[in-house]
């Protein structure tokens, strides 16, 4: 193979920066890489080969294969920071390619596609490979995909090198040059064993990777697997953003995230572009399994199932999840009650059962505002994991590129452990022992109409209460109110589809979402319109939460047979609702602290970590 990159355009050592020549920078890095950075594994002169990094021994049963194809390194050098978090959920091999090895494109290829094939074979249960690559290894991952589309492959790409030639790394053979002037000039003395062979190295690969891209620039098509782009954002030399929505653009199954914070000096981010340093999984901020679980790219099976494949959330994560809702928290002061079983009610989650299956059900507010309050306050303080049941739209488009926010806006919603609504779900929740967070009115609540604040609109047919007590589930009724001291409806949908406009716009959000209860057209439940309502905001009042006493429905036959039985516990539970709604409307006229205002003035005085008082209970 002869290496011939496009020589069109020039890049001077103005470009990189004042402070050093291009090619003393460029090569000050290769050289402190090779020669001040562990290895995982030695360059012994063999040919490449995998091998599994030290304490990757997967704690996971029935873990999927996760195959870490490296950059320009060709040692894996972006595992460093990342394998003792991967290795909870995989079982980790990484390519080993050897400085001095001058293995061919075509070899190299076939070498991974034995393994991804091999193992395919032999995976009973029919688990997906993972492929984990970051520039070169990105495009011998799409390489491999291409090559495979009957075998299921998810790939997780790390700033992608497929498109050098539109990058200003086309000019890298001059580099070779300026390098040789400065080793001839003797201003490399002082780096210990530099040799061109590092060059050579450098210069091979980024031969391959033209190679590839010669490849994809006609095959991307192929490609079936799942992708997930990450993307620094940072690289001046190639244009990862471009680039990124290209691919999107391309590939059938993808999703872009972009982790901007992520970047290092100019000089450095000319070697994380051709891979020599692993910058972007290296950076101690960035977490790979974090970012795995954001997206729900993980799964043990043919598709992701949503409470089997669920990891929760660190300590750490949830702190950063949770963080931009921090404000929303302050503003509103939750005010939980609950009820224990004798019928005494508390302040905060103590009446909650600690053990499940437990049954949350209760009214949404406008705009789901309640239920990052709700999930929030069980995790951080009760300890307790609620599994919110949530809208397909959260998780799935029928549409690509539609008018809807992109999925990555609700990835929150999938780390605090949210699953799509669905009565396999539930039953999946319930018989894992887990709590359950469901809105009976879903969608219609969310987007109530004028006049319509804390009103349900819950389905005809009691489609919970038979399975909770085929599980002998506990069911906490609970109401909320709130949203009206929040926010004010000034357009909703009513009013908006008098707007042709608008009317366009809601029926392009509408059809671009999984469409729930579609018998239903005809009653209030059915008319579940997507739409941004048009609101005025005010000075924040507060949110109030009232859980009923427990249903215990275990050893409930009558319920789980009778189906008039169903529907007496149904109609029970809705009243036990709006018996919450209607006590929290009473109480709070009389909360001495509901306004924002009130409740700054009695923490100036009392220390901002006070908890502020409310009604009598």
């Amino acid at each position: 193979m002869v290496f011939r990159p496009p020589v069109s355009g020039k890049f001077s050592g103005e470009q990189i920066g004042n402070s050093a020549p291009a090619g003393q920078l460029l090569a000050a890095a290769v050289a402190a890489h090779y020669y001040s950075e562990p290895k995982f594994a030695d360059d012994d002169g063999e040919p490449p080969r995998w091998f599994s990094p030290v304490e990757c021994g997967c704690r996971s049963t029935g873990s999927p294969l996760l195959l870490f194809l490296p950059g320009i390194d060709g040692v894996g050098h972006g595992l460093m920071l990342q394998h003792k978090r991967l290795v909870e959920i995989f079982v980790i091999w990484c390519l080993h390619i050897p400085v001095t090895d001058r293995t061919s494109l075509p070899d190299l290829v076939k070498l991974v596609e034995r393994t991804v094939r091999s193992e395919h074979g032999r995976e009973a249960n029919k688990r997906p490979i993972y492929l984990v690559g970051e520039s070169f290894g990105a495009s011998l991952a799409l390489v491999v995909a291409a090559h495979n589309p009957h075998i299921d492959l998810i790939l997780i790409l790390a700033n992608p090198a497929a498109s050098l030639s539109k990058s200003l790394l086309q000019s890298a053979v001059p580099f070779s040059d300026m390098i040789h002037k400065h080793l001839k000039a003797g201003q490399f003395d002082q780096v210990p064993g530099f040799t061109q062979l590092i060059i050579e190295t450098v210069l091979w690969k980024l031969g391959m990777i033209y190679e590839m891209q010669s490849y994809l620039d006609s095959h991307l098509h192929a490609v079936e697997a799942q992708t997930l782009i990450l993307n620094s954002g940072n690289d001046m030399l190639l244009p990862n953003n471009t680039e990124s929505e290209r691919l999107s653009g391309v590939l059938k199954r993808c999703e872009v995230r972009s982790c901007s914070g992520n970047g290092n000096p100019l000089f450095l981010n000319i070697v994380i572009t051709v891979g020599v340093l692993s910058i972007f999984l290296q950076d101690e901020t960035f977490d790979l399994v974090a970012t795995i679980k954001r997206v729900s790219y993980y799964r043990r099976g043919a598709s992701v199932d949503y409470m089997s494949d669920f990891f929760p959330p660190t300590p750490s994560e949830l702190n950063m999840i949770l963080e931009p809702f921090r404000w929303m928290a302050t503003a509103v002061d939750p005010v939980m009650i609950s009820t224990r079983v004798s019928g005494e009610l508390v302040r905060g989650l103590g009446g909650i059962p600690s053990k499940g299956p437990v049954l949350l059900v209760g009214n949404h507010m406008m705009m789901g505002m309640d239920a990052v309050l709700l999930v929030s306050n069980f995790w951080t303080n009760e300890n307790i994991m609620v599994r919110g049941m949530a809208h397909p739209l959260f998780f799935e488009r029928l549409k690509k590129g539609g008018k809807l926010p992109e999925l990555s806006v609700f990835d929150f919603i999938r780390v605090l452990g949210g699953v799509s609504v669905s009565a396999t779900n539930l039953y999946k929740g319930l018989s894992t022992k887990s709590h359950v967070l469901l809105f009976p009115g879903g969608a219609r609540e969310v987007f109530h109409h004028k006049g319509e604040e804390h009103k349900m609109f819950w389905p005809a047919e009691p489609e919970f209460v038979r399975m909770a007590a085929k599980f002998g589930a506990k069911i906490i009724p609970f109401g909320s109110v709130g949203e009206d001291d929040v926010v004010q409806l000034l357009l909703d949908s009513n009013d908006q589809m008098k707007i042709p406009h608008l009317k366009a716009l809601i029926e392009e959000l509408t059809g671009e979402a999984v469409r729930l209860r579609e018998g239903s057209h005809q009653s209030e439940i059915g008319k579940q319109l997507l739409y941004f309502p048009v609101v005025l905001p005010k000075l924040p009042g507060r949110f109030y939460f009232r859980f009923g006493k427990p249903i215990s429905v275990e050893g409930r036959e009558d319920v789980l047979r009778n189906k008039e039985k169903a529907n007496e516990m149904y109609l029970e539970i809705q009243n036990e609702v709006q018996k919450c709604i209607d006590y929290l409307k009473e109480k709070g006229e009389k909360d001495p602290y509901r306004n924002l205002l009130a409740r700054l003035a009695y923490q100036g005085f009392n220390g901002f970590d006070s908890q502020v008082p409310t009604f009598d209970i």
